[in-house]
């Protein structure tokens, strides 16, 4: 909830703090609400690879090292589109930029997404599990059901 202060021209947030300390987010789930510590801890990290032409800057990194202009050359987005993608997928920490001269050049710092792949691979584990449930499941041969005249 966003308040004005004594001073008409500054404007605060005010944080309800009912009953939880503030420094968790998810320190008081409610049945109704998921609260996933992962995606909480990391939403940077998550907001960043949302977007699928972030994801294909990282694909695009994954070989070498490029230029800004050669990451923007790959896409039929403006310069300063690719710029703005870069800076976010900086942010996150999921690229890195080193100053050459006048260029500058990105790699790709995969630690991030290291967390990324170990929050998946508990759904990696629940989905083998009900992808081998349905094969068993259509694979199994017809039951007797009830005879049809």
């Amino acid at each position: 909830m966003i308040t004005r202060g004594r001073d008409p021209g500054v404007i605060r947030k005010r944080i309800a703090r009912s009953g939880s300390s503030g420094r968790r987010p998810c320190a008081r789930v409610r049945a109704a609400q998921l609260c996933n510590m992962m995606v909480t801890r990391y939403p940077a990290v998550f907001s960043a690879i949302a977007d699928p032409t972030r994801r294909a800057i990282l694909d695009a990194l994954r070989g070498r090292e490029r230029s800004a202009g050669e990451i923007a050359a790959l896409f039929p987005v403006s310069r300063p589109a690719i710029s703005r993608h870069l800076r976010v997928l900086r942010g996150a920490g999921l690229v890195r930029e080193r100053r050459m001269a006048r260029s500058r050049m990105y790699r790709l710092e995969p630690a991030p997404l290291r967390e990324v792949e170990r929050w998946m691979a508990h759904y990696r584990t629940f989905w083998a599990a009900r992808l081998h449930g349905l094969r068993q499941l259509v694979e199994a041969p017809d039951s007797p059901g009830p005879e049809q005249p």
